[in-house]
């Protein structure tokens, strides 16, 4: 019986081609990096990670990212702005508005369908040399070989083995990378699940999206193409598949009362799934010659919508330490040099942990129906609906601009020349 066949060597090889993990090959390329990604579940399907029915909301620094990746003009055309967010909370007067043009602002992000994100990363990936897509191929095997990584994989011709330099996790919150090196997560369910669809609103929403919080679990209508809107709706899991077994009538129905008809009844239902929703963190993101990005580094709750935001800015800091280290030594660096993992990993510490911390602690915070807990986040509302300061300070932070900014989501070139150099 012959043994398992060897592929070319590469430098970076990615585990996941969802949305991440095809944004960071479209990073890498222009590097000089060649670049292999990895995906079990062929492209262009539904099964596939980037062509689901979810609905991305993108703050700005993301959208900005996507189009230092050459992805924005693809999405652009189909892409809504989102100029006014309202956030609420059932029963209570106290509510916070934030209004792009109260900031001087055009918009605060877009919202873009995964599907549509799927073929636009697709189509460039097919455009780019050095990058090559295998799949389907599952990876069974990982194992340090010096300067090298060794994974084997597990394809419908047999099991194949590829070397890399650097083995970058981006295979999401169930990660076999991580798994494979051994490193531990910590995972903190929430006993809820996100259904997920597209509905069409009486009022045309112009921009806006809604978010109330809920003891429950969040509930938020996004703007979409035309007079549609993404829903997102966080159930107690025992519920969700009540909620996806009832009729088109009766969820409408249902979805219009939780929204307190903040755009007159919903009329029109699309195809309806859902997503169970769990805290995974692993205990670090780097290990030998390989990183977690993604929901394999931070699976988070989607209140706040910060997810894949979350993990556009992990691509754009990889990416610009292993440009950086390019202009420094004046060739392609290797990219699994423990320095510049470390250094990737320390610049990220802050930003991760953070949105990690602030979405778990709202989920806890409106998911409590404590009384002394109730009159806080009263308070706390009120508050941020009266300052501005406070208000715009939320904004920035939900565009993508905390701490250190990657230049990407600046809109700066990621390729720098000695005179641009810090």
């Amino acid at each position: 019986m012959s043994g398992p066949r060897q592929a070319p060597d590469t430098d970076v090889l990615v585990v996941g081609g969802g949305l991440v993990g095809a944004s960071l090959a479209c990073a890498l390329q222009p590097l000089g990096y060649r670049v292999t990604l990895l995906e079990k579940i062929p492209p262009r399907t539904d099964a596939s990670p980037s062509y689901d029915g979810r609905t991305l909301a993108l703050g700005q620094a993301s959208c900005r990212i996507l189009d230092g990746l050459g992805l924005w003009p693809a999405l652009a055309g189909s892409a809504t702005p989102i100029r006014r967010v309202t956030v609420s909370e059932p029963g209570r007067p106290a509510r916070v508005v934030l209004d792009a043009a109260d900031m001087e602002l055009d918009c605060f992000g877009h919202v873009v369908e995964a599907r549509a994100f799927g073929q636009a990363v697709l189509d460039r990936l097919e455009r780019l040399q050095g990058v090559s897509l295998v799949t389907p191929s599952e990876v069974t095997a990982l194992d340090e070989a010096g300067k090298w990584r060794r994974v084997r994989t597990h394809t419908p011709d047999g099991e194949v083995d590829h070397v890399a330099r650097l083995v970058v996790g981006a295979d999401g919150a169930e990660s076999t990378v991580r798994d494979l090196a051994n490193i531990a997560a910590e995972t903190h369910d929430y006993g809820q699940t996100a259904v997920i669809c597209n509905v069409t609103p009486e009022t045309p929403h112009q921009g806006q999206a809604f978010e109330r919080l809920t003891a429950s679990g969040p509930f938020a209508l996004l703007p979409h193409v035309g007079e549609r809107c993404g829903l997102v709706w966080s159930v107690p899991t025992d519920q969700a598949q009540a909620l996806l077994q009832l009729s088109e009538g009766e969820f409408l129905a249902a979805a219009t009362e939780r929204s307190g008809g903040v755009l007159g009844p919903l009329r029109r239902l699309g195809r309806r799934s859902a997503y169970p929703l769990r805290r995974v963190v692993p205990a670090r993101d780097t290990a030998p010659r390989l990183v977690l990005l993604g929901n394999a580094a931070h699976a988070i709750h989607p209140v706040g919508a910060q997810g894949f935001n979350l993990g556009l800015r992990d691509v754009a800091v990889l990416a610009e330490v292993l440009a950086d280290q390019r202009l420094r030594v004046g060739e392609t660096p290797d990219p699994g040099m423990p320095a510049l993992l470390e250094t990737y990993s320390a610049w990220r510490r802050d930003d991760q942990g953070a949105t990690v911390n602030w979405t778990h602690d709202l989920v806890s915070l409106f998911g409590s129906d404590l009384p002394l807990t109730r009159t806080a986040r009263g308070v706390a509302m009120a508050a941020v609906g009266l300052l501005p300061p406070l208000r715009r300070r939320i904004a920035t932070r939900a565009m993508g601009y905390r701490g250190r900014v990657p230049r990407l989501a600046l809109g700066e070139p990621l390729l720098l020349t000695m005179s641009d150099a810090p």
